[in-house]
């Protein structure tokens, strides 16, 4: 009995020693993590808000050869760590997603920003064409005012633009074959068209009155002609008797009477067909009313 209590005393204590000397380990790793954790407490914080790991602690001697102990000491280093670890992932994962959503957004206001700059460039373009035709159409009004100005300034001044003479025998009024060939010749150019005249003077050898009648009855088969065969108004021509009454010839300063009877023919054309042209205005009223029917 005395020899087991002996021999029982020594294993108690060789069991009991690396229990000690853990727990005292322990005891200085918290004394030692305590002042750490505080002078931590006092820095800036970092991602997660908490304060860094403090160091590994020492295991001393008993620590390293206790199996047992040396399984506790990992798992209470390691438990941190793997704490902070999941919470780093979490951190990781919330901002990817934030990043995913920013970016998200960023793309979105690019695009809204691009459509508004494409729609911005299509109203500048429709408007740059607007004022190109605005222009064009002010120019155009512009030169036809200045046609209209150019007409109405000269609307009384007649250009002679063709001219022909019928030749009567002594004592006739009647139209010959080439007489009427050359006043449908006239009268065909004139068709259709407006700011012309006709005008018809008749000469006749002799003298005084008889003369003037002569000359009247002539230049009226030519008017007759006219209004009759080619449906010229009446109000388009005007008619004279001139009679014997001179007439200038090619050489400066002389005149001479007519000797037979004669007709001449000349057409007067001012710019009103030109205004018609420019301006596609339609006939004028008077013209409208008094063409026959």
């Amino acid at each position: 009995m005395k020899n087991r209590l002996l021999i029982a005393l020594p294993l108690a204590a060789v069991l009991a020693l690396p229990a000690l000397a853990q727990t005292t380990s322990s005891t200085q790793d918290q004394n030692q993590a305590q002042p750490a954790a505080s002078q931590t407490t006092s820095d800036n914080g970092n991602a997660t808000g908490k304060a860094p790991l403090a160091p590994p602690s020492r295991e001393g001697f008993w620590g390293r050869i206790n199996p047992f102990a040396r399984k506790n000491y990992v798992k209470r280093q390691t438990e941190p760590i793997r704490d902070r670890v999941n919470e780093l992932d979490e951190l990781t994962s919330a901002n990817s997603k934030s990043i995913r959503d920013t970016d998200q957004r960023a793309q979105a206001g690019i695009r809204l920003a691009s459509d508004k700059a494409s729609q911005a460039d299509q109203h500048a373009i429709d408007a740059g064409n607007k004022a190109t035709q605005a222009q064009q159409s002010a120019q155009q009004v512009t030169t036809r005012v200045q046609t209209v100005e150019n007409v109405v300034s000269n609307i009384d001044q007649y250009k002679a633009s063709n001219e022909t003479e019928i030749r009567f025998r002594p004592g006739q009024t009647v139209l010959s074959k080439t007489a009427k060939d050359a006043l449908d010749t006239m009268a065909t150019a004139v068709k259709g068209q407006r700011g012309y005249i006709i005008e018809v003077q008749g000469f006749s050898s002799g003298k005084g009155q008889a003369a003037i009648t002569n000359s009247q009855k002539m230049a009226e088969s030519v008017v007759r002609y006219f209004v009759l065969n080619h449906d010229i108004p009446v109000y388009r021509i005007y008619l004279v008797g001139m009679g014997n009454a001179p007439v200038p010839t090619d050489e400066a300063g002389k005149n001479k009477r007519t000797s037979g009877g004669r007709v001449e023919v000349s057409l007067l054309k001012n710019d009103l067909e030109q205004l018609s042209s420019n301006t596609g205005a339609p006939a004028t009223t008077t013209d409208q009313q008094q063409q026959p029917k």
